[in-house]
């Protein structure tokens, strides 16, 4: 079953002389039920573009998106029920504990006083979060805002999660901890697409990959057959095979 379905989405921009910047172009992939994704490519490739069209956060120019039968934008209030948004900026509420935050939210997705109290104990002893649960969230370390901002995107129990550049600055114990728990996550069988500047994760982490360059998916498959099409082993070399990058760093020393 596709759990998500990006259909030919495209998103224009404006530009200052008047022009128009197309960010995302006719892009089209599925995700299937229990998978992990990795949407990869450089800066301005429009990874957090398309993310942002997926979650409902931006209007899409053309096409659509449809996550677990829902489409984004006729149905909105379905989508945001299936679906758990987690970004490397993702904002806190700096007044509030950790546990109050996760309580609070998880009363925003409709649980009961007890019901929220209970899932954010659970999430506060599954991720490790007990030794500055009670601490505002205004004094955490980036790592623990993170952990903090993982359980807040999981306190409904989503069957769906985005996470754009989860482990962004993060130490190696952050890092360890949150690629283990989207791990998890997945053989739960949720969904998840990743979007990582740190190709060695998505090696590890994802079931297939895309890969987007210039608004475009320029190859899409598993790791073994991205190997094969390109006759590269590592992630990285591959996509620099994919794109020509060799010669476009010539054309840009010249």
């Amino acid at each position: 079953m596709d759990m998500v379905f990006a259909d030919n989405l495209v998103k224009s921009f404006s530009t200052p002389d008047g022009k128009e910047k197309r960010a995302v172009d006719r892009l089209t992939f599925r995700v299937g039920e229990g998978q992990i994704y990795g949407l990869l490519g450089p800066n301005g490739a429009g990874k957090t573009t398309t993310l942002r069209m997926l979650s409902g956060l931006m209007a899409p120019t053309g096409g659509r998106a449809i996550l677990a039968g829902y489409d984004v934008a006729e149905q909105p209030q379905e989508v945001k029920r299936v679906l758990g948004f987690l970004t490397a900026n993702t904002g806190l509420y700096q007044r509030l504990t950790a546990r109050e935050l996760l309580i609070y939210f998880a009363q925003l997705h409709g649980k009961t006083k007890q019901d929220a109290h209970d899932k954010a104990d659970h999430l506060i002893e599954w991720l490790g979060l007990k030794d500055f649960a009670l601490l505002r969230c205004g004094a955490l370390s980036t790592g623990q805002k993170q952990r903090v901002n993982i359980a807040r995107a999981l306190i409904a129990d989503p069957p769906i999660l985005i996470m754009d550049e989860p482990t962004l600055g993060l130490d190696v114990l952050s890092n360890r901890i949150i690629l283990e728990y989207i791990k998890r996550e997945r053989d739960r069988g949720k969904t998840i697409i990743l979007s990582t500047h740190y190709l060695d994760e998505a090696e590890d982490m994802c079931d297939n990959i895309g890969l987007i360059y210039d608004g475009k998916l320029v190859a899409e498959g598993t790791l073994d057959v991205l190997r094969k099409q390109s006759g590269e082993e590592r992630l990285s070399n591959i996509f620099l095979k994919i794109i020509h990058a060799s010669e476009k760093v010539e054309a840009a020393i010249k």
